[in-house]
């Protein structure tokens, strides 16, 4: 044997006249093969190749390299010299910046490891010592194995948090979790700073919906003289959720109610009167229209109550015009207007 059996690296043999052409051959080949960088995987010779470079050769290879497919390509002094990698030899791969691991007819990239443990992850982006794992895709698709798929996002104690936050060029708009309690919210933002609940799910089962618009007012207990063409309010908000606020004065008393976003509303109205000659009462829009009127009859005391669905604007005023005269009773359960956003 006049080889090593894994690099081949030539033996210099008993009597052999000028040994240090073959000493030298191995030296070539181990600065060669020790820490293997390969420039890339080609078929044919470069135009311009540095000595000592070496190159993995392609099938179907030309030129100076025909008839090494496969093998390990080295400029040496001017001339080509070939070298057949066995597998599991391992090589950096210069061009593509990558480690390869030749299998016995391909260099291909290793396989990640059964387990992997590692401290920090980034796919597409650099992790960093809070967000561990960074995934910078145009999507991720999470599936199943074999039928179901669950994401499980847990967190220490009650008052933690454990949510999905939505944002808009880094700053948020939307979160949905646990968010520093045990039940179940969705909150947004229109600049990352100051939020809403648009809904909020208690453990046992309870909904709300704590920016819906929703609304009772009505005037402090007492009664108050109306006459035909009038126009009034109401001094009080009762019950209120969702920005429902009143006015300015009007000239008949009273504030107008003013919608707080737009949308679907169910109006009900009620008005009790102690007296009354001819006597209606409409709830208009301030601009002028009618959505809803009572008529009540020529006996008194007596309530009546209506309701309406209509489409409000935001900003929009609410106000009661009167026809004929009344003594309107007023206080909470005798004249009242009840507003909610369906």
């Amino acid at each position: 044997m006049d080889k090593s059996p894994r690099l081949s690296l030539p033996y210099i043999l008993p009597s052999q006249a000028q040994k240090h052409l073959t000493h030298n051959e191995a030296l070539d080949l181990l600065d060669c093969l020790v820490q293997l960088t390969v420039e890339m995987e080609a078929q044919s010779p470069p135009t311009e190749p540095r000595n000592g470079e070496c190159y993995a050769v392609s099938p179907g290879a030309t030129g100076a390299w025909s008839g090494y497919d496969g093998m390990v390509a080295t400029l040496r002094d001017g001339a080509w010299g070939f070298w057949q990698p066995l597998p599991g030899y391992r090589a950096w791969f210069r061009t593509e910046a990558v480690l390869k691991v030749f299998d016995g007819v391909n260099w291909i990239r290793p396989a990640l490891p059964q387990v992997l443990t590692p401290q920090r992850l980034g796919i597409g982006a650099t992790p960093d010592d809070y967000n561990r794992l960074l995934v910078s895709s145009p999507a991720t698709l999470l599936n199943h194995a074999g039928n179901s798929h669950r994401v499980t996002i847990n967190k220490a104690a009650t008052g933690d948090t454990a949510s999905i936050l939505f944002q808009s060029n880094w700053s948020g708009r939307a979160e949905m979790g646990l968010a520093g309690s045990d039940s179940f919210s969705f909150k947004v933002s229109s600049d990352g700073v100051s939020w809403n609940t648009a809904l909020h799910i208690r453990p046992d089962g309870a909904v709300n919906q704590p920016m819906r618009p929703l609304g009772r007012v009505r005037n402090e207990a007492g009664s108050t003289l109306v006459t035909s063409g009038s126009i009034t309010g109401f001094t009080t908000v009762s019950l209120e959720q969702g920005g429902i606020s009143l006015g300015s004065t009007l000239a008949g008393g009273g504030k107008p109610v003013i919608v707080p976003i737009e949308g679907l509303y169910q109006l009900d109205l009620k008005v009790t009167i102690s007296t009354a000659s001819a006597y209606r009462v409409s709830l208009n829009r301030e601009s002028g229209e009618t959505l809803t009127t009572l008529r009540f009859p020529s006996s008194a005391p007596v309530s009546l109550s209506g309701s309406t669905v209509t489409y409000l604007a935001a900003g929009e005023k609410l106000v009661l015009v009167h026809q004929g005269t009344a003594t309107v009773t007023e206080g909470p359960a005798e004249t009242e207007l009840t507003l909610i956003r369906l």
